[in-house]
Parts: structure tokens; C-alpha cells; sequence
């Protein structure tokens, strides 16, 4: 379980977004809001990307401003437009993220399989499409012994074929337990695809039901 508490968020003297108290159990939890309401502020902030007031903490007590190394351990970040250097190649991604979470080479290899990213491995990411470079962020998001993923709009630019891999990677960790996932998506999400357990939205700069 993730727990957040007196959560608030201000650019300068503006109030971005203000969560009094939230919790998310494992499970898939479905983020809903307009653009530019705030999601990916809160995405990012749950990430460890962005500070914030208030405090972001496992059920354990493994909190985000006092245990960061701890915690940014057990979160992985899919943006909704991921970027990353050019003169780097997938592989080299790949590699790095990989020994950070401490995921072995034959996991890390099936994840890439899976999305199709062998298929470029070893290209520099200037050469990467939109489509490419969003498999590649995806592939990274499952790697180690995550606790939280947080997936920001991860339907755009996706082809049927991984967008099914991708349904059936979410539900293969859901079965561990003990994964929560965070999901984002102006696309629709049914039944069929997953089973979500809470709906929430962003509006007026409060998180509530949707």
C-alpha cells in the first residue's frame, strides 16, 4: 500500500494540486483528468522527479524524502512522452536501468523481446519513433521488484500487438500481490483489458472519486 498524506504541490505561489489524505492498495488504479490538470505533476512527484509538501509513504514506512534511495527502488516511471539522448542506443538504456533495479539479462531480454525492441537494440534513440521510444520506456518499467508503476498515457503511439502485451504484463504482476499501478489514459480501458480497482480524477486541484 501507498499512503499520501497533506500532499500539496505549488509552482511558485500557485497551488497546482492539494490531496489531504489518499491510498492506493495493489491493484490498478485509473487516473483520469483534463490536460494540464495535473496528473503528470503528481506522477512525477510520486516518482521522486519533482518536490513537493506533505508525504508519499509505503505501508512499511519506507517515505520518499527520508529513505529517496530506498524508495525510488521500488518505483518505476513510464512518461507519456518519454525522452532520452540520442547518441544513446536502447541496449545501452537497457543495460543501465537493468543494473540499477538489479533485473537479470535473461528478464531484461524477454521484456525486450516481448515489446519488439530487439528490433533496435542496438540504434541510437535520434532514429527512434514515437512508437519506439514509447516500447522502450515500457520495457523499462517492469524491470526489478517494483512496488509501484506508474504508467502516463502508455496506450499512446501503441500498436494492438503491444498494447496486449502490455495488458497481459500489468495482470502478470498484479498477481504477485504486491504491485500497485498507476495508469493514466485517454484511451479507453475495459473490463476485458483490466481489472481496475479504483477510478480517480483530478479536478479543481483536488484528487476525487471519479
Amino acid at each position: 500500500m501507498l499512503i499520501i498524506k497533506e500532499f500539496l504541490k505549488r509552482y511558485n505561489d500557485h497551488l497546482i494540486l492539494e490531496i489531504p489524505h489518499q491510498e492506493f492498495l495493489p491493484g490498478i488504479h485509473w487516473i483520469k483528468g483534463e490536460n494540464g490538470s495535473g496528473k503528470t505533476t503528481l506522477f512525477k512527484s510520486m516518482a521522486g522527479i519533482l518536490p513537493f509538501e506533505g508525504k508519499i509513504t509505503f505501508k512499511d514506512g519506507i517515505e520518499i524524502k527520508k529513505d529517496p534511495q530506498a524508495y525510488r527502488k521500488r518505483v518505476n516511471y513510464c512518461e507519456a512522452e518519454p525522452a532520452y539522448p540520442g547518441f544513446l542506443t536502447a541496449k545501452d538504456l537497457i543495460r543501465f536501468i537493468g543494473k540499477v533495479k538489479n533485473e537479470s539479462i535473461d528478464n531484461q531480454e524477454a521484456y525486450t523481446k516481448a515489446f519488439g525492441v530487439d528490433g533496435f537494440f542496438d540504434k541510437p534513440c535520434e532514429t527512434f519513433s514515437s512508437g519506439m521510444m514509447k516500447k522502450l520506456s515500457l520495457v523499462m518499467a517492469f524491470f526489478g521488484d517494483p512496488r509501484l508503476i506508474i504508467l502516463d498515457e502508455p496506450l499512446i503511439t501503441l500498436d494492438e500487438q503491444a498494447r496486449t502485451i502490455l495488458f497481459d504484463l500489468i495482470r502478470s504482476k498484479i498477481k504477485s500481490g504486491n504491485t500497485t499501478f498507476l495508469i493514466s489514459s485517454h484511451q479507453s480501458i475495459s473490463a476485458n483489458d483490466l481489472e481496475i480497482i479504483q477510478t480517480l480524477k483530478i479536478e479543481n486541484k483536488k484528487l476525487i472519486p471519479a
